[in-house]
């Protein structure tokens, strides 16, 4: 059965949920899940609620103008999604391919529903990966010379196959204000570190010169800031003074692969609310 969420946030005020709750049920529906939250130091109420469209009142295309009524007595900022309209997913990689095979397994093996419509890079690793996969393939080089150029290309390209979500799932490129400019919370990353932490190109020979006991992983949306957007997910796990630095680097693709994957799932379900820089996540 096909079911319909708003993701809501807005000043906390009385009656948001009653009235959230009696405006589905009035109309014949079925809440299947429901959940809220309130950030006490903004005064920000936040909800998710998800209920079946068998038997509704409402048709779904005029589901928005009817709540639309109610989002505006309480000043409601508000997006509606329905289970059967499926995110088209870019993944942009390079060299590192442990979370690009993953996310392709996960996928094969139903646990992400989407589509999965364009796998791109600047190298050419992941060629052989895409067509084992039936995924079509797009290899950009990019120079700091031509990375503008490149970068209008990549765009072009995601919007003709109307991607909705573009995950980098270990892509070694900064990308320009331009390009996160065009998908506002519809970048995610997954960094191999808990931030803040070791930067650079080679955190983990310089996690395994500190002797570090924790290492880590953080899968965040993408922003103009470097490594510095809303925070969705993050795992850490223990090492000690037997590793070796290849163990750190296992043990640390195995952290990035969960993250990023969990990342992905909760935005595919609209489990996630962003706000200053932070999120709320309805696990």
């Amino acid at each position: 059965m096909t079911h319909a969420t708003l993701l809501i946030s807005c000043p906390d005020q009385k009656g948001i949920t009653a009235a959230v709750t009696v405006f589905i049920f009035n109309n014949n529906g079925n809440i299947v899940s429901a959940d809220q939250h309130i950030d006490e130091q903004t005064n920000t109420f936040f909800m998710r609620i998800e209920w079946s469209l068998d038997g509704f009142d409402v048709a779904r295309g005029e589901i928005k103008g009817e709540f639309n009524v109610l989002a505006e007595k309480f000043n409601m900022q508000w997006t509606l999604h329905f289970s059967d309209k499926l995110f088209n997913i870019a993944i942009f990689v390079s060299k590192h391919l442990h979370c690009l095979y993953d996310l392709l397994l996960r996928h094969k093996e139903g646990q992400l529903n989407c589509r999965i419509s364009l796998i791109v890079s600047n190298h050419l690793d992941a060629k052989n990966i895409a067509k084992e996969f039936g995924i079509k393939f797009l290899q950009f080089d990019v120079t700091r010379e031509n990375k503008e150029d490149q970068e209008l290309r990549q765009i072009e390209a995601l919007k003709k196959e109307n991607v909705d979500l573009i995950v980098l799932a270990r892509y070694h490129q900064i990308l320009t204000d331009s390009f996160v400019q065009q998908f506002p919370s519809k970048i995610i990353n997954i960094h191999h570190s808990f931030l803040p932490a070791f930067v650079g190109g080679d955190p983990y020979r310089q996690a395994y010169q500190k002797g570090v006991k924790i290492i880590g992983a953080t899968s965040h949306y993408v922003i103009e800031e470097l490594d510095a957007g809303p925070i969705i997910a993050q795992d850490t796990t223990r090492v000690t003074h037997r590793d070796s630095l290849e163990d750190l680097i296992r043990k640390g693709q195995d952290l990035e692969k969960i993250v990023l994957s969990r990342a992905v799932r909760w935005h595919l379900h609209q489990k996630i609310l962003c706000y200053n820089n932070k999120t709320v996540v309805f696990e």
